[in-house]
């Protein structure tokens, strides 16, 4: 069911988008402009994921990081969403 991959997605996403190895810092996406007031981490994981793997996620006050496997799935999640309009405001 759609319910336990949703689990299981929960689960494996960490919180850890900070880490400094070149690998890690070419994969990970920087959203700027979040309404996080109503926009949630687990609908910024439910959004990013259609580009590839999230591995980490953490969403602070008006923004959030976005941490995939690899690079490619980045550089995907940036050409598909930036400009986009989220809760009234564009990413």
């Amino acid at each position: 069911s759609s319910q336990a991959s949703k689990m299981s997605l929960k689960v494996q996403t960490s919180n850890i988008t900070n880490k400094n190895d070149p690998k890690s810092i070419n994969s990970r996406v920087f959203i700027g402009n979040l309404n996080t007031a109503v926009v949630k981490k687990s609908d910024v994981e439910t959004i990013f994921s259609k580009y590839g793997r999230v591995v980490g996620c953490s969403v602070h006050k008006g923004y959030a990081f976005v941490q995939y496997s690899n690079e490619r799935h980045a550089r995907a999640a940036v050409l598909g969403e930036n400009g986009r309009v989220l809760a009234g405001q564009t990413l």
